[in-house]
């Protein structure tokens, strides 16, 4: 038996339930991890409020870190006893051993701690695809991080200091944009207080930034296009503020030939071998020293809905975990 946090309904914080459940033996592929530490990211709140869809009941969360247990046929990098890691589908983490697919989780190197690995896969990996598989990045390149002093900010701000790239970020008020500065962002704007378009736009001379990175969604997303070089990339990646509202597609030849794009870490990590490169040059950043995790907030299993309350009333910087 496995304690466990699921959801009946779609709803609050409120709708979690503490069960235990029959954990039971990996099938052919499938691994039994115990978990150590687990993440904790704003897709599990879109999942728990219903705004990403999903069969009910269920446990939730998307990353953890652990032992592996046991596995089931077919499994050939992974064996019992190996640190383990995985961000992965489907959602799950939020127990304290689980059986699920082999194919999405990694092994963990014994230099990077649980709890770093289960604050980082997620928000990490999350990084490496904005800055490698996206759209191309290079030193000297000029990007616009919104929510720069969240948990996939705070590990962009040290990825881009790494190779050379110039991060403006924003943030809400001057301990976040401080936070995001201490990280290595070049620039942080406190959009609380000032409108962040003419800013940029100072900053840049007038040009705009190369990519836009936008996990707000609707409260930044128009001020974001307007901050765009022409042919610039506008990537969004999450809606902590709500969905971004329809667009006339004539907009963006409007405002200068502007791309757009809505990636999924999962659409990448969807083939083995990509997920482990990405796994890699991640853990590398992290054993190197140019990335490094803060943890600013640790919850219990017991105590799930208020990690959900704290991080949707943003009162949570860095990352968070939950610890078993």
């Amino acid at each position: 038996m496995a304690k466990t946090a699921v959801i009946e309904a779609h709803g609050g914080p409120e709708q979690f339930q503490i069960v235990d459940r029959v954990v039971g033996d990996p099938g052919p592929g499938e691994i039994r991890i115990a978990h150590k530490a687990i993440g904790l990211n704003f897709i599990d709140v879109y999942q728990r409020t219903g705004l990403y869809p999903m069969e009910l009941p269920h446990a939730l969360g998307m990353e953890a870190a652990g032992v592996i247990e046991a596995i089931g046929e077919g499994v050939t990098h992974l064996v019992v006893g190996d640190r383990a890691a995985y961000a992965a589908t489907p959602p799950g983490a939020y127990c304290e051993a689980r059986v699920m697919p082999a194919a999405q989780v990694v092994k963990l190197p014994d230099e990077v701690p649980f709890d770093v690995a289960a604050a980082m896969m997620l928000k990490g990996l999350t990084t490496e695809y904005l800055f490698h598989r996206t759209t191309p990045l290079s030193a000297g390149d000029t990007v616009l991080f919104q929510a720069a002093a969240g948990g996939v900010g705070l590990i962009a701000c040290q990825w881009a200091k790494s190779e050379g790239i110039t991060l403006i970020g924003t943030a809400g008020g001057p301990e976040k944009c401080q936070l995001a500065l201490d990280h290595g962002a070049a620039h942080c704007i406190d959009y609380k207080a000032e409108d962040f378009v003419p800013i940029v736009c100072g900053l840049t001379h007038g040009a705009g930034v190369d990519v836009v990175m936008d996990a707000v969604g609707k409260d930044t997303f128009d001020g974001s296009l307007d901050c765009l070089k022409p042919l610039g990339m506008f990537i969004s990646f999450g809606n902590a503020s709500g969905p971004v509202p329809p667009l006339n597609i004539g907009t963006l030849g409007q405002k200068g030939s502007l791309k757009i794009t809505r990636p999924t870490l999962f659409t990448h990590i969807s083939d083995p071998d990509i997920l482990r490169a990405m796994a890699d040059r991640l853990f590398a950043k992290v054993i190197s020293g140019d990335v490094t995790l803060r943890i600013d907030q640790r919850f219990k299993l017991d105590d799930i809905a208020d990690a959900h309350r704290a991080l949707e009333a943003r009162q949570t910087t860095g990352s968070t975990v939950i610890e078993l």
